[in-house]
């Protein structure tokens, strides 16, 4: 295969790799900012990127399997158009209303996004040049993670945060040339078979249906759509059972305890943890007075400690078992949670630090090795279900994440701008944490007891 298509096949991947990730963190740091532009109160706020994670949740594994079907480039190259085009509406919209519909246009191009970039390059590179493939992208997706709250927080301190979005439209129109003029070639490995409309309805429905549920809690309604949400979610299991090309393959999960307690603790994972930034930053902005620009530079100590120790991690799951990296990682994580959950009017800023610091290492430390138990308790015919499932529960725990803090905000809060109770604010925060750290306990169990990957190693 040319060198010029997996050079185009990698640039692309990789920048569009960066610019997700960099919009998510970028957008935490800016949406004090918003909000009180805006007028929204400390419910709707949480929105901002709620509905930005739940559109592109609910959309990842559709549009990731109608890519198979019917070309990769296709849907990337849609996906980072109806994104770029999102970015541009968003900063130049006024009302909330437009801002978080649009939102949820940005979750759908980074759905079609985040559901092709890595399959483009596993179809482009052979096996023998794929992980160090793979391995530029992931660093990319760190460092995009990385950048964001600084660099969001200068645009949004000395451009405003219309800025913030608006600089996704230069570099999304440059990939999107790339892509035109350079990549050439299509894949579509399942060409011919059947979508699945009936089981990609009901995997859009109980997500969304149990987000609404989380925010409108204790009220009947959340009730009424938790209740919807669960029954929409066994519909879906059940009709992925007997299909002959199912949406999503869960037949795996039944008969695979490494597999499914696995995507299980990353699920939990992503649930405990996604909502940090958004937490923090909200608790500087707000509860301390810090300027975007501080936020930032003060957020970025966990995705920097994230990106040192990931590799190493996975490397070291080479000769140790996950499960033992798996569990310490969450315990450090469960420690750093636990401590933000005592922040209050006086904190130093360094034990903020510290908190972001720890858990920046446990998920550096959890995040490698368990996607290696993953990948590993599959052969290899299964890889693209196993990478596809994987993807699928990190989107589910970050929309999760968000609607417990959503939870929180409008228990302990009420619908009105924080600056107005300032003491419900902190205390919705802090409830939030203390229960992000339960959950991290799950997710250290769920790990030890996954079983064994490296049979000549002792148990």
């Amino acid at each position: 295969m040319p060198d010029d298509k997996k050079r185009a096949a990698l640039f692309v991947s990789t920048l569009a790799s960066f610019l997700t990730p960099f919009m998510g963190s970028a957008a935490i740091v800016a949406v004090p900012a918003i909000a009180r532009q805006m007028g929204m109160d400390a419910v709707i706020q949480s929105w901002i990127p709620t509905a930005y994670l739940l559109s592109a949740a609910v959309f990842l594994v559709p549009f990731r399997r109608l890519a198979d079907l019917y070309g990769r480039k296709r849907f990337f190259l849609a996906g980072m158009t109806v994104f770029t085009l999102g970015s541009l509406a968003i900063s130049t919209t006024s009302h909330a209303e437009t801002f978080l519909a649009l939102r949820v246009v940005q979750g759908v191009g980074g759905a079609m996004i985040f559901g092709t970039g890595i399959a483009i390059i596993t179809s482009v590179f052979p096996p023998g040049e794929r992980g160090r493939a793979l391995g530029i992208n992931t660093a990319a997706v760190y460092l995009g993670l990385s950048a964001g709250p600084t660099i969001g927080g200068l645009l949004t301190q000395h451009w405003g945060w219309r800025s913030v979005f608006a600089i996704n439209v230069p570099i999304g129109l440059f990939i999107i040339a790339v892509v035109v003029r350079k990549l050439r070639g299509e894949w579509a490995d399942a060409r011919g078979e059947r979508f699945d409309l009936v089981g990609a309805l009901l995997f859009i429905l109980f997500p969304t249906a149990a987000t609404l549920g989380a925010t409108q809690l204790p009220a009947r309604s959340g009730v009424l759509y938790l209740a919807a949400a669960a029954l929409l979610f066994v519909l879906f299991v059940l009709t992925q059972l007997y299909r002959r090309h199912p949406l999503l393959e869960v037949r795996v999960f039944l008969s695979n305890r490494v597999f499914a307690l696995s995507n299980l603790a990353a699920l939990i994972a992503y649930a405990a943890t996604a909502g940090v930034g958004f937490l923090v930053s909200q608790y500087l902005q707000h509860v301390r007075g810090f300027s975007p620009r501080e936020a930032g530079l003060v957020l970025v100590a966990q995705p920097i400690v994230m990106a040192l120790l990931s590799p190493r991690a996975g490397h070291a799951a080479d000769r140790i078992e996950p499960r033992i990296l798996t569990a310490a990682g969450m315990a450090c994580v469960t420690a750093g949670l636990f401590l933000f959950g005592f922040l209050s009017f006086t904190t130093p800023v360094w034990q903020v630090v510290v908190c972001l610091v720890l858990v920046g290492t446990g998920f550096g430390v959890f995040s490698s090795p368990n996607t290696l138990a993953v990948m590993s308790a599959v052969e290899k015919r299964s890889l693209g279900v196993a990478s596809a499932t994987l993807a699928t529960m990190r989107a589910t725990g970050q929309v999760f994440s968000m609607g417990v803090t959503i939870m929180m905000f409008a228990v302990q809060a009420g619908r009105v701008e924080p600056a107005e109770n300032l003491p419900g604010f902190l205390a919705g925060i802090r409830l939030a944490f203390h229960l992000f750290a339960g959950l991290c306990l799950l997710a250290v169990l769920a790990s030890l007891v996954r079983g064994r990957i490296h049979t000549k190693l002792p148990p």
